[in-house]
Order: structure tokens, then C-alpha cells, then sequence
């Protein structure tokens, strides 16, 4: 007997009754629901009603170019074993491929809170937690700062200081020891009423750690801490999602090397920096020599670092140079369309 939704494994894993709404026409047609939980080449691991299932993309979905992504809500063919449909998102946390400037990497679907890792003490770097901030906020879900191996360190407040001078009050930071303990059950609250979180850091911040002790058994594997630096050996080889004991599901992801951004909100994580900006005197200030620029002013007086500029200003080049690539290549693509389009009406000879 099919379990009501609330009791069923499909409410664990973040269903609800908009899924179910937004579903109601594939299960019409005879689908099932299932979430992705690893994606391998040319293959996926769904966690579905009745359990764990492998499945394959309907080749409709990898012509569109419209495969899964870890997290997707997805409809399967019960007999076929195929994915035949994935639900639009509600949030996306995704980067620019490394290898393609005009790419899309989503690394998490559907998330409704994401953890950014940051060991202490030597992993710790305020410039690449904007970066991070300016990813998680464009993607619709909560960033929470996570600062791990609170163990290694003699007194937090130095780094909780720096940390809150660049979430400027709209982003919680939790600090957290998985060898002692200390913060995991205020961690664990952000899983209550089933939802779904991803840890996104670099390698060796201990995130398949947190994972374990979030899960309460050693379900991922996990190295030993490197004397000279406290970072733990990469275990972590693919993005998995694992449904916890009490509900809700947490995103392992693979240590990020690089963080090439795709789209940003550089408003909600620079907002100190946009309020300046918003202050000069002329709107296309360009924030060099104008008279009555507020940023130059602040960076002046020294209420504006000249750090945390450069950082916006890098992220705003890279968010710049980005956008100019893609309408380049939907202008090429115009030109194509247009003269296939031509050739096609184009009156055919009299023989």
C-alpha cells in the first residue's frame, strides 16, 4: 500500500504538495517520482517510494540538453528504467564551466540552504567567501557560513569579526568542531521540516566529516588530518545526496579548486558596496576621478577597504566579460538561424 505523502520516503527527501502539484501530469502519464542522488557518466542513482533505482536520460532529454542535475526532481518510467522528465528548479546553485567560458555547471538543484565551508584557521580566506557569497545568494537559497575545526584554534572571535564584515547581518555563521561536537545539533536545526542543505568548500575543510557526524556513522570515506597544515586529504571524487536519520537530505560535494562564477547577486553580497556606489554624484559614476564619488571618498577615509573593492570590482569584470561572451555567441547563432532560414525560402531554380 503506497504510504500517504507525508509519511512516505518521497516527504523525507523535501517533497511536498507543490512538487506533487507540479508533477501531477507526468504521474498522469503513468511516471514515478524520484530524486537524483549521484550522477555518473551516462547514468544516474535516484532515490525513489520504493527505494534506490538506476536510471538512464531519455535520449529527448540529452539531445535538448535538459540531463539532471544531483538534487532534480525527475519522473521515471517504472518499467522502462528511463528518465523521462525533470521539474523546473526552484533554486540552482550553479558556476561557469572551467574548461568552457559559456557554459553552465549546476553543482546542486533544489537546495534550500547552502553551507560555505571555511576551515579554521588556514583555510580561512574573506575574499573567496565573497566569491562564494556573491554564487549562493544569486542561487535562491540560504547561505549559511560554516566555519569548521573550531578545535584548532584558541579564541573565534577574530575570525567571526572578519566573517561578519562581509555578510553584513544577512547571512547566519554557525563555528563548528565535528571532533568535539560543539555546534553540530544548532547546524542540524537548518534540516527541520525536511530541508535540503549542501556543503560547498574547498578540499580538506572536513565536509564529509560534518556529513558523518550529521548522519551519525562513517558513510563517507575520510583521510587523516596532514600535521603542517590541518587540512584533511580529498576524499570526496562526486556530488551525493544523503537523506538523514530525521529527514532532510545534505549535499557532499567535491573540494572547489576554483569557483568560476556564472551568475552573481552582487547587490545582496556587496550591498555596502552598492550603497556607496548609489550615493555619487553622477549615476555612471565610474568610481576613478568623478567629483562627489562616494566609493572613493570611503576608500579615502578608509570606511571602505581597498581589499573588499577590488574583490567587487574583480567579480563585476568577471560577471562582465561573461555576459559579453554569451550575447557574442547568441549573435553567431542568429546569423546561423537567419541563413538557414534564407536558404530554406529562398525560391528554387526552373529547370
Amino acid at each position: 500500500m503506497t504510504l500517504p505523502v507525508t509519511e512516505s520516503l518521497l516527504y523525507r527527501l523535501g517533497w511536498d504538495d507543490g512538487w506533487e502539484a507540479a508533477f501531477a501530469d507526468h504521474r498522469a502519464a503513468g511516471l514515478d517520482p524520484a530524486r537524483v542522488a549521484i550522477q555518473h557518466r551516462g547514468a544516474y542513482d535516484l532515490l525513489a517510494e520504493r527505494g534506490e533505482v538506476r536510471a538512464s536520460a531519455a535520449n529527448r532529454l540529452v539531445q535538448n540538453d535538459e540531463l539532471p542535475a544531483v538534487g532534480d526532481w525527475v519522473g521515471i518510467d517504472p518499467v522502462g528504467g528511463r528518465i523521462e522528465a525533470v521539474l523546473p528548479r526552484r533554486t540552482s546553485i550553479s558556476r561557469k564551466e572551467v574548461w568552457n567560458a559559456v557554459r553552465e555547471q549546476t553543482l546542486a538543484a533544489n537546495v534550500d540552504v547552502a553551507f560555505l565551508v571555511q576551515a579554521l584557521p588556514l583555510d580561512f580566506n574573506i575574499r573567496r567567501l565573497e566569491r562564494y557569497l556573491a554564487m549562493a545568494w544569486e542561487s535562491g537559497a540560504q547561505p549559511v557560513v560554516l566555519l569548521t575545526k573550531t578545535d584548532l584554534v584558541d579564541d573565534l572571535a577574530p575570525f567571526l569579526a572578519e566573517t561578519e564584515s562581509v555578510t553584513l547581518g544577512a547571512c547566519p555563521i554557525h563555528a563548528v568542531s565535528a571532533r568535539t561536537g560543539a555546534g553540530l545539533e544548532e547546524m542540524g536545526r537548518w534540516f527541520a521540516g525536511n530541508r535540503t542543505a549542501v556543503l560547498l568548500g574547498s578540499s580538506g575543510v572536513g565536509k564529509s566529516t560534518i556529513v558523518n557526524a550529521l548522519v551519525g556513522e562513517e558513510l563517507l570515506a575520510t583521510q587523516e588530518v596532514r600535521e603542517d597544515d590541518h587540512r584533511g586529504r580529498h576524499t570526496t571524487s562526486h556530488r551525493e545526496l544523503i537523506l538523514l536519520p530525521g529527514g532532510g537530505v545534505v549535499l557532499d560535494t567535491p573540494g572547489i579548486r576554483e569557483l568560476q562564477l556564472w551568475d552573481a547577486d552582487l547587490e545582496q553580497a556587496f550591498g555596502d558596496v552598492e550603497e556607496l556606489a548609489r550615493r555619487c554624484r553622477f549615476s555612471d559614476c565610474a568610481h576613478d576621478q568623478e567629483p562627489g564619488c562616494a566609493v572613493r571618498e570611503a576608500l579615502e577615509d578608509g570606511s571602505l577597504s581597498r581589499e573588499r573593492w577590488d574583490s567587487y570590482s574583480k567579480l563585476q569584470r568577471e560577471l562582465e566579460a561573461i555576459e559579453a561572451k554569451r550575447n557574442h555567441l547568441l549573435r553567431l547563432e542568429r546569423v546561423r538561424e537567419y541563413k538557414i532560414r534564407a536558404r530554406q525560402n529562398r525560391p528554387k531554380k526552373k529547370r
